[in-house]
């Protein structure tokens, strides 16, 4: 929850964080010392999560979930495999709807064509403090040419006021060039 608070993350990520534990304890538990089956457990974590295509973090907790489900049935605890079911997908699902829209939602990115006389660092200020919470320019590119930059900015929206309002007044101020806003993504280009 901490980590929630004081970063830039999604809810998804969080449950990753809250699930996680649980399915490395039950693992551990079904080991239970006995190292040969051990450092087979750790090569197929190994392979299951470093050969396996990128995903989201929700989708990987559903992949180590399905890894443990399956190491629980193979060595004969099929009451802990189906404990552990309800259990995965009880915390999924409550924390899904407890925390939905509980942190950093409302983060966006926003992206803003300007041509390269534009002066970015004071040009939008005025507008950032009228229609944001906080604002942070965190990425400055130029594109055709040189002749234009594309600034990206973290955003936090103010929702009293209208996002159609914000958009047509840095229309006006970018020159009616390219200005786009989103969800914020994992990586920023």
């Amino acid at each position: 929850m901490v980590h929630g608070k004081l970063n830039k993350t999604t809810s998804n990520f969080l449950m990753t964080l809250v699930a996680l534990p649980t399915i490395v304890q039950t693992v551990l538990m079904l080991v239970n010392g006995n190292l040969g089956t051990g450092v087979a457990i750790m090569g197929a974590f190994g392979l299951l999560r470093f050969r396996s295509m990128q995903c989201k973090p929700e989708e990987m907790v559903v992949l180590f979930a399905a890894f443990t489900i399956g190491l629980a049935t193979s060595v004969g605890y099929l009451g802990i495999a189906t404990v552990f079911v309800l259990i995965v997908s009880l915390l999924m699902i409550l924390y899904k709807k407890l925390s939905n829209g509980a942190f950093n939602i409302s983060h966006k990115e926003l992206k803003i064509t300007v041509p390269e006389t534009c002066n970015y660092s004071t040009e939008f200020e005025d507008l950032f403090k009228k229609y944001t919470y906080s604002y942070e320019l965190v990425g400055v590119k130029t594109t055709n040419m040189g002749s234009l930059y594309r600034l990206s900015y973290d955003i936090v929206l103010n929702p009293s006021e209208s996002t159609q309002d914000f958009i047509n007044d840095l229309r006006v101020r970018n020159g009616n060039l390219e200005i786009a806003i989103g969800v914020f993504p994992d990586n920023i280009d």
